[in-house]
């Protein structure tokens, strides 16, 4: 779940770390206090594109951090693993997003990430919804999604899905090689040509470093004879360092036998000259053993030349040379044998269409015998929601070809009123009506849904009474299972949740600023009575009515 939620000079909020709980967590508070800021913030977590105008007045930039516990992290691991990041060693998962005037950033455990990455992540975050907030309910792709949690159908959809790809490469294959029927002369030419460059070099990768390094020092062997040469001749020549210390030494066994006690700060001198003798020998022995040999240096300079061509053809580097040798061997072998390959693959995606129908067919049996299960049990609870007569159904519709989530697709049906027509939720235009669809269909697949947290941002909106304390109800009980934000205007709701949370704007020091903070006993009971819209006996009567019903 979410144990924190820290922001930071966004909007009217300077600074803000919000701790939440478990359970059903509702946050009150007048229109325009900043309750905004807080679905504002929680959908810059799910990777939403920011605007620098979300910046608190005045300052640099706007920070949002979420901190999140995983029960179980193996999926988020998954993603994170899929986008280059470290595993969650624990269960702790830190987002962070930083909008500033100039750029704006975002991190993931401290690792700076991609936008793409941190809203893939947060779909299996957070699922967010406000009145006019449910595209993922109106997907169709994701009404099957859906379908098949409910139906317990998660391993025929992975294995259908693995013969869909299997099935999708085999045809791409396929189709490569009936377009090799098409190749020119001159393209074989070119295979042919490429093969006999790069294979007549005879390349080893391995090797390259320790060539480079012959031939530079061949074509330098002059300038490091000579070089070492006179490196020698300074160490050993007239006047040189070796003479010198010499006389250094002469003067020290002096010092030493006027005092004795000083050989221990001497004692490296003779370290020193031991080093410098073995120096000048090994310089030595190095210009000996060059060998100025013109011939060697040219053979070098023309296999580096070789080399450094075929890079500039083929790759920035011999692996990549010798990967384009391998991906044109493959081409002109399928070009060449292409009637023999045409045959098996033919009969290999014949063999992978029948493994894709027969697992397709599986999954569609389970689809079927879930759909009307998943209707009725959506019926159910919109009848607790308010609509007493509504009808809802989940039809599914044979394709023609096998796509890519089986071979059906769904639309989910619904009929507020009897007599009318049932019609896609997509045409449904009531905000209310569809916030009430979306609870219902949440709740009845309460056990499937892994999504951890669920935020609800006034999703009650033109409802009321008792279809508002039955939306109350509702978001109770997915409380019971998952972490459930309400963000509401209605105090059958606010009261029935495990936490209530307060916004309220306040002006200090001539800045207008948005805080939040939790209420419980008496100022509870006052916040009710705010949003029952009065004052008196009856409203405070009202309230603890609503908190003790």
């Amino acid at each position: 779940m979410l144990t924190l939620l820290k922001i930071r000079n966004l909007a009217l909020v300077d600074e803000l770390a919000w701790e939440l709980g478990a359970g059903l967590i509702s946050v009150t508070g007048e229109t325009g206090a900043g309750k905004s800021v807080i679905v504002g913030a929680l959908k810059l977590v799910l990777g939403e594109r920011a605007e620098k105008s979300l910046i608190r007045t005045g300052e640099e930039s706007c920070s949002v951090e979420a901190v999140f516990e995983l029960n179980d992290p193996l999926e988020i691991n998954a993603i994170l693993e899929d986008g280059g990041l470290a595993r969650c060693d624990d269960t702790q998962l830190i987002i962070r997003r930083v909008i500033g005037q100039t750029a704006n950033r975002q991190f993931i455990n401290d690792s700076p990430v991609t936008l793409a990455l941190l809203k893939r992540l947060g779909e299996h975050l957070v699922d967010l919804h406000g009145p006019h907030d449910h595209q993922s309910l109106l997907s169709t792709e994701r009404q099957l999604a859906m379908l098949d949690a409910y139906a317990g159908a998660d391993s025929a959809v992975s294995s259908y899905r693995e013969s869909y790809r299997s099935w999708r490469t085999k045809a791409a294959e396929l189709e490569e090689i009936r377009h090799a029927e098409n190749a020119s002369e001159q393209e074989l030419d070119l295979l042919r040509y490429q093969l006999q460059e790069i294979d007549g070099a005879n390349l080893k990768p391995e090797d390259e470093q320790d060539l480079e390094d012959r031939w530079r020092r061949a074509s330098n062997a002059s300038r490091l004879v000579e070089a070492a040469a006179a490196a020698t001749a300074a160490l050993n020549g007239d006047d040189g360092i070796l003479e010198r210390l010499t006389e250094v030494q002469r003067l020290v066994r002096d010092l030493e036998k006027l005092d004795p006690s000083i050989r221990e700060r001497t004692a490296s001198l003779e370290t020193a000259c031991l080093e410098l003798q073995d120096l000048e020998g090994n310089l030595a022995d190095y210009a000996d053993e060059l060998d100025i040999n013109p011939a060697e240096a040219a053979t070098l300079e023309e296999r580096v030349n070789l080399l450094e061509s075929l890079k500039r053809k083929y790759g920035p580097s011999l692996t990549d040379v010798l990967a384009r040798r391998d991906s044109a061997a493959a081409r002109l072998d399928t070009i060449e044998n292409r009637g023999e390959k045409l045959e098996t693959l033919e009969r290999e995606l014949a063999a992978c269409r029948t493994k894709l129908d027969a697992g397709g067919k599986s999954l569609g049996t389970l689809r079927r015998k879930a759909a009307p299960k998943l209707a009725k049990e959506i019926s159910g609870q919109l009848k607790d929601l308010g609509f007493k007569q509504s009808s809802f159904e989940a039809p599914l519709k044979t394709l023609l070809e096998p796509g890519p989530q089986g071979l059906e697709s769904i639309e989910f049906q619904f009929g507020p009123n009897p007599g009318e027509p049932l019609l896609p939720l997509r045409q449904i235009a009531s905000s209310g009506e569809i916030s009430r669809v979306m609870l219902a269909v949440k709740s009845a697949l309460a056990d499937q849904d892994a999504t951890p947290l669920m935020v609800f941002d006034e999703i009650d909106a033109n409802v009321g009474g008792e279809v508002a304390r039955a939306v109350g109800r509702k978001m109770a009980a997915l409380g019971t299972r998952h972490q459930v934000v309400a963000i509401t205007h209605f105090p059958q709701v606010a009261a029935i949740a495990t936490h209530h949370f307060v916004v309220e704007k306040e002006v200090s020091g001539g800045r207008t600023r948005s805080r939040l903070y939790p209420v419980l006993g008496e100022t509870r009971v006052q916040e009710l009575v705010r949003m029952l819209g009065g004052g008196g006996e009856q409203a405070r009567a009202m309230a603890a009515s609503l908190l003790n019903p």
